[in-house]
């Protein structure tokens, strides 16, 4: 039988039973005798063991038969003895690195070294040569395998743009079999690695020649060379994020309602293409209609499909924190609300990193003794908000700004005229810290840096509030979904573009009697606070236009500040589905996709954050509504 098939699903169950088993353990910590958790966790052994033999993962098969037996004697005495926990957690730990071992196709690693203390342990299996047990004759004749080639390709001297040249040469190389190395990487040409020749180990089963062929009819290329090499095929490769990405649980209502969804949707077309056959005008009218309401319920469902909750990445944080505390000897309480809320399985992924670093910095540089940490989640319309709260000794945005001044991020000026909400923002600088000393653990700021740069990519927002003696509190604002956003239109220079509103602060249009000079940049007083002007026509290097009376602007915010986009007209707002970009354009400072209007016509979609700082940092230009962001002294910032 092709266990192949079966792969995916034996990994997606067996860590949703590894995570039951780490929800279920510091509760049984603090009551060893409920039964009930006792017999569940006992069920999660059983069942992954059960599993992993029936694929003939033999390491994983004796760890979890150790485990199991364990389990057996705990439901007997009707106690988990405290002295069990911390080998049981060691146990899980050394489960989720066996799946990472299958997940990413590597020999499973030796349990030897494990024990647990039971009388009755389960023996050491060696293991198997590949992951899927498979009864085969040593006669066997070995499986066909691509050869191996080595490509070699020399770009003119004179061509324009050869990292970009390079990295659709190594593309088209993708497509003519599997790249076992490259020289550069692609990660390297991404970075604009100079590239006059690209040497490629490529497995493929197409004749050398119609290689060769193919490569010199590309542009730019002068020179190829392919020859086979005796090299052994790489084992196939699939990581453990993209297991996880591709892998999502959907109920069966769900399904059902897809089913009759698309059943509507075919008898709708019918009834349409025999209206307009017939030329039933009124009748197509209707048919139409119908069909608005059958996608929109579609697309609510897909939508739904895609959901994941919280809870998925939260209940890691218990252990974390348990770790956290025997390592600093401290005494802290973690309280998690709205674990149940749902986001975009994309956005959950993105979420882990951050959440952690959050929750470690709480601890390790927030409370100094003993104290509690709170992760809350809740909902606001279409967003959801997700706060990581400390009682903790808190943090003073004057001695931040301090701190700042004397490792040169900011002038005194600067420092002077910063509010306290955008000085506690200065610790997601990278390496910055007000910590005396970092630990091995954390820095307040190590990893804030991390943070934000993960809450921008996911079309986030985080907010900080602080203040000595009163704790922290780190607020990340997120869409529910990645692919279905809200967008503001502005148009410049006749085009039209898309700012998503977890970017903006605010759209409004002022009198340009309201706007003054400050040295060569514009500014302008918005509610109490003096913002520079950025002009999003001359940023994107559109043509000038005729200024009228009225200037709109759009209030973000950009390098740990608030600044105003100028545009030439606020031209609305639409929900919209996000299409991402392909190369070339997937590089492109500040794009972070598109999408298609009803009119058929498509717009780029902006993130003012990341086009700010991909512009140059002194561009050229005069003061007229401000292409520069000119802090005080006189640097570019």
């Amino acid at each position: 039988m092709d266990m192949e098939r079966f792969h995916e699903m034996f990994l997606t169950e067996s860590r949703e039973h590894l995570q039951q088993m780490n929800e279920l353990l510091p509760v049984l910590a603090q009551a060893p005798t409920d039964r009930k958790n006792i017999d569940a966790l006992f069920r999660a052994v059983h069942s992954v063991k059960g599993m992993a033999a029936s694929m003939g993962f033999a390491q994983t098969t004796a760890l979890a038969h150790r485990l199991e037996d364990t389990m057996s004697s705990c439901r007997k005495s009707g106690e988990l003895p405290t002295a069990i926990l911390a080998p049981l957690q060691a146990g899980f730990d050394l489960l989720e690195g066996l799946l990472d071992d299958i997940a990413e196709r590597r020999p499973e690693r030796d349990i030897a070294a494990f024990a647990v203390d039971q009388p009755h342990s389960a023996p050491v299996v060696p293991a198997p040569a590949t992951p899927v047990a498979a009864a085969a004759s040593s006669d066997s004749p070995p499986p066909q395998t691509p050869g191996t080639l080595e490509v070699k390709v020399i770009f003119a001297a004179d061509a324009a743009a050869p990292a970009a040249r390079a990295l659709l040469t190594l593309r088209e190389l993708a497509r003519l079999g599997k790249i076992v190395t490259s020289q550069p990487t692609e990660e390297e040409l991404v970075r604009g690695a100079a590239a006059p020749e690209l040497a490629v180990q490529l497995q493929s089963d197409q004749p050398p020649a119609q290689i060769q062929k193919k490569m010199q009819g590309m542009s730019d290329v002068e020179q190829v060379r392919v020859q086979k090499i005796d090299l052994p095929p790489a084992p196939p490769f699939v990581s453990r994020r993209e297991d996880r990405v591709r892998s999502v649980r959907i109920n069966t209502e769900l399904l059902d309602r897809f089913i009759d969804l698309t059943g509507e949707l075919i008898t709708n077309r019918y009834i349409l293409q025999t209206a307009l056959r017939e030329e039933r005008w009124q009748d197509l009218r209707a048919g139409l209609d119908q069909q608005v309401r059958l996608i929109n319920t579609l697309h609510h469902n897909v939508l739904r499909s895609r959901m994941v909750p919280l809870e998925s990445i939260t209940s890691r944080l218990p252990r974390l924190v348990r770790e956290l505390c025997r390592t600093t000897d401290k005494k802290i309480a973690l309280h998690l609300e709205g674990q149940e809320i749902e986001l975009d399985r994309a956005l959950i992924e993105g979420l882990a990193d951050p959440l952690m670093h959050l929750v470690r910095n709480a601890i390790d540089h927030g409370i100094e003794a003993r104290g509690e940490v709170r992760v809350r989640a809740w909902r606001e319309l279409d967003q959801v908000l997700i706060e990581v709260a400390d009682n903790g000794r808190g943090m003073d945005p004057a001695f931040i700004s301090r701190r700042a001044v004397e490792k040169g991020l900011i002038s005194p000026t600067q420092a002077k005229a910063m509010r306290p909400a955008d000085a506690l923002q200065l610790i997601c600088f990278p390496g910055f810290s007000t910590a005396a000393q970092v630990t091995e653990i954390s820095g307040r700021g190590v990893g804030m840096d991390v943070v934000k740069s993960a809450m921008e990519n996911l079309g986030g927002v985080l907010a900080i509030d602080s203040a000595p003696g009163q704790g922290t509190r780190f607020r990340l604002k997120l869409p529910l979904s990645v692919a279905i956003i809200n967008l503001l239109l502005v148009e410049c220079a006749g085009h039209r573009i898309g700012i998503p509103f977890t970017r903006l602060l605010r759209a409004q249009e002022i009198d340009r009697s309201e706007i003054s000079t400050r040295g060569r940049q514009a500014v302008a007083t918005i509610g109490e606070e003096e913002v520079p002007l950025l002009s999003l026509r001359k940023i994107l290097g559109l043509p000038a236009q005729a200024p009228g009376a009225a200037v709109p602007i759009v209030l973000t915010e950009a390098r740990h500040r608030r600044v105003a986009l100028v545009v030439d007209r606020l031209a609305g707002q639409r929900q919209a589905f996000v299409k991402t970009l392909g190369f070339p354009l997937d590089h492109l400072p500040g794009v972070s996709g598109a999408t298609v209007l009803g009119d058929g016509s498509v717009i780029f979609i902006i993130d003012p954050q990341t086009l700010l700082d991909g512009r140059p940092s002194r561009p050229p230009g005069g003061k007229e509504c401000g292409h520069e962001l000119q802090p005080a002294d006189g640097r570019a910032a």
